[in-house]
């Protein structure tokens, strides 16, 4: 296999973007809960030298700068059948909405599976590019997130539809 990773900077810290062979593998935040040991990325690589991570870059760049609202590229995320369940959906979250913990248990078996959506959703190695930030509490709050709830909470601000596309005079 073929793990090589990639460093950037952003406006939301540091990114770490993984690859293994022909797929994206993660997206770690400098302060990232359940972030594995450096090791386990491979060797840093040239996002330039590397056509996968450079197109991941490009692409998380244009997102961050607002000219993008949804990526394209191959993703290949480690977990259970279970988790990738609850990936799915979280993927299938379009742009500028949020669901609920319960709203995506109800989806995969049951309102009582909750807390283990959310412990999939904490798990997910794959964040912004699986948004999970989409993902809040069943009042709307902003919950658990593995980069920091600012971080959430800047993601959801930078999602959020201009004033006149969601109805609002001011």
């Amino acid at each position: 296999m073929n793990t090589r990773h990639v460093e950037i900077e952003t406006y939301l810290g540091p990114i770490t973007i993984v690859a293994r062979d022909e797929a994206v593998t993660g997206l770690y935040f400098g302060q990232h809960m359940r972030r594995p040991p450096q090791e386990a990325f491979g060797p840093e690589v040239g996002d330039a030298t590397d056509p996968l991570l450079n197109e991941a870059v490009r692409q998380l760049c244009d997102y961050l700068a607002g000219r993008r609202r949804q990526f394209d590229l191959p993703l290949a995320a480690e977990g259970d059948s279970f988790q990738h369940a609850v990936w799915d959906i979280v993927k299938s979250i379009q742009c500028g909405d949020t669901t609920t913990y319960g709203h995506i248990a109800e989806q995969v078996g049951g309102r009582g599976l909750a807390q283990q959506v959310g412990q999939a959703v904490g798990a997910n190695p794959l964040c912004i590019f699986v948004p999970c930030h989409r993902v809040v509490g069943s009042t709307g709050a902003l919950t658990g997130y593995a980069g920091g709830l600012k971080r959430k909470q800047a993601l959801l601000e930078l999602e959020e539809p201009p004033a006149s596309d969601a109805g609002r005079l001011f």
